[in-house]
């Protein structure tokens, strides 16, 4: 090679170092503006540290046959999420994820006694596909009481370790209040060492007429 087109070569080669370098930084900074994003909806719905300690590393596309999202916060009804969401994130097709829905403000946000509700509760989900995982705690919707106010309703996405050993999990169907109550997410986050919240989102909701109907649905199970 001749010492022009080698001086040439060094020269494509720098540029292109400062060009990696460059989009690195900007790809660092755009990560970092989008975790402290989602840091700040999680804090200023106090989320955290009502339910989790720290954000989850992105939003989730949580989408409602009605047409509605759950998006940081905003209000929703019970009527508009009575039925099961499709949820979207980053996930890896060989990896095993765990799916939490929870109420942290039942009966209300001022008296939390039975923090918290569990309305979803699915595990070794593989990729995004969770209609294939373990559902140990059927979906249910949203059942705030008359007059309690917004709930926070929290979905958390936890990667796994590879498949595990649900098999002593509860299991309760859509038609029950079994294992419901006070259901501690944490609890299984460390049993299960389900160590990254992948994702997550959350919305808020208050009664309306489809609260009795879910009411009188959650109640035609007998209680274990």
């Amino acid at each position: 090679m001749s010492s022009s087109a080698l001086e040439l070569t060094i020269t494509l080669v720098c540029i292109l170092a400062q060009f990696i370098s460059r989009s690195s930084a900007a790809t660092s900074d755009a990560n970092e503006s989008v975790a402290m994003t989602v840091q700040k909806i999680f804090s200023d719905h106090e989320v955290i540290p009502d339910v989790i300690d720290a954000a989850p590393a992105e939003l989730a596309k949580i989408s409602y046959p009605s047409g509605v999202v759950a998006n940081g916060g905003n209000e929703l009804t019970p009527t508009q999420v009575k039925d099961q969401p499709q949820i979207e994130w980053s996930a890896e097709a060989d990896s095993y994820y765990t799916l939490f829905m929870v109420d942290p403000d039942a009966p209300r946000r001022t008296e939390p006694k039975f923090r918290s509700v569990c309305h979803w509760f699915v595990g070794n989900i593989p990729g995004s596909n969770i209609d294939d995982g373990d559902h140990r705690i059927a979906f249910a919707g949203s059942g705030p009481p008359q007059g309690s106010g917004l709930h926070r309703y929290a979905f958390l996405i936890y990667k796994q370790n590879g498949k595990i050993d649900l098999s002593d999990a509860p299991r309760t169907s859509n038609r029950s209040r079994n294992h419901r109550l006070n259901f501690q997410h944490k609890d299984y986050v460390k049993k299960y060492g389900l160590t990254d919240l992948v994702a997550g989102n959350f919305y808020q909701a208050q009664y309306d007429e489809y609260v009795s109907t879910l009411h009188a649905q959650l109640s035609s199970e007998k209680s274990n």
